[in-house]
């Protein structure tokens, strides 16, 4: 494998119109879209939040339920997610493997950098889930670190928008999109690429950030070979 990246994924994404659960005809979408990357020879990890399902954050907002157990409950969401991911990949003829780093054998295995780089070396797609196993830090973050670890070239988050923009372009009609903004900018303008510990990050190790919309079909691999025409970038 030449190019090693990895790709982020909110959980509402895979809602599809319900607005929850799991849509399969997205899940059918996103794989195509993963086996062309594999296809031209390029490295995938995958990470997937859990909103379609539970967001810590929101099961702990009346605080009936801690922040940690509600954290908790969100990481073993993006654990279901990551195994409807494996399932839809592997029906495409992919080889794909479940990892997370909360402990669970009989689902999937516990991550362990080292391994999970030498599955992207033989050509397999590795799903990392659980976050990073700690409550407080986002899917965002889990990504960003997972990407570091595994020497990803870039971190493409998957959103519902073509790139970043200076307000929200789904309410305002003079948002104006910035192709490439720096890290800091990113940080003290607050624009909500990605949480601040996650864009801090990738700050540290230099890792690029590149917001596409993933519905556009064939996006992923044309960032990958240098097309960023329809993304913006954070480095």
């Amino acid at each position: 494998m030449n190019k090693r990246v990895l790709v982020k994924f909110s959980g509402e994404a895979l809602a599809g119109a319900d607005g929850y659960g799991i849509d399969t005809q997205i899940l059918d979408y996103i794989a195509n879209e993963i086996k062309e990357l594999v296809d031209n020879n390029i490295a995938v990890g995958i990470v997937i939040g859990g909103g379609n399902i539970i967001r810590g954050v929101t099961a702990a907002a009346d605080g009936i339920i801690k922040r940690t157990s509600a954290d908790y409950m969100g990481m073993l969401a993006t654990v279901i997610n990551g195994v409807a991911m494996q399932e839809a990949l592997e029906h495409k003829g992919l080889n794909a493997r479940l990892s997370t780093a909360i402990k669970m054998e009989q689902i999937a295995e516990p991550f362990i950098v080292r391994k999970a780089q030498r599955h992207l070396e033989k050509g397999r797609v590795v799903i990392f889930s659980a976050g990073t196993g700690n409550p407080y830090f986002t899917t965002d973050t889990a990504a960003t670190l997972r990407a570091t670890e595994i020497d990803a070239s870039m971190l493409i988050k998957a959103t519902k928008v073509d790139g970043i923009y200076d307000k929200d372009p789904m309410k305002y009609e003079d948002a104006v999109k910035l192709d490439t903004i720096s890290y800091d900018q990113a940080l003290e303008d607050h624009i909500k690429v990605m949480d601040d510990t996650a864009i801090a990050l990738a700050k540290d190790n230099k890792l690029p950030i590149v917001v596409a919309n993933m519905n556009e079909k064939g996006n992923l691999l044309k960032i990958v070979q240098g097309d960023y025409t329809k993304c913006s970038i954070v480095k």
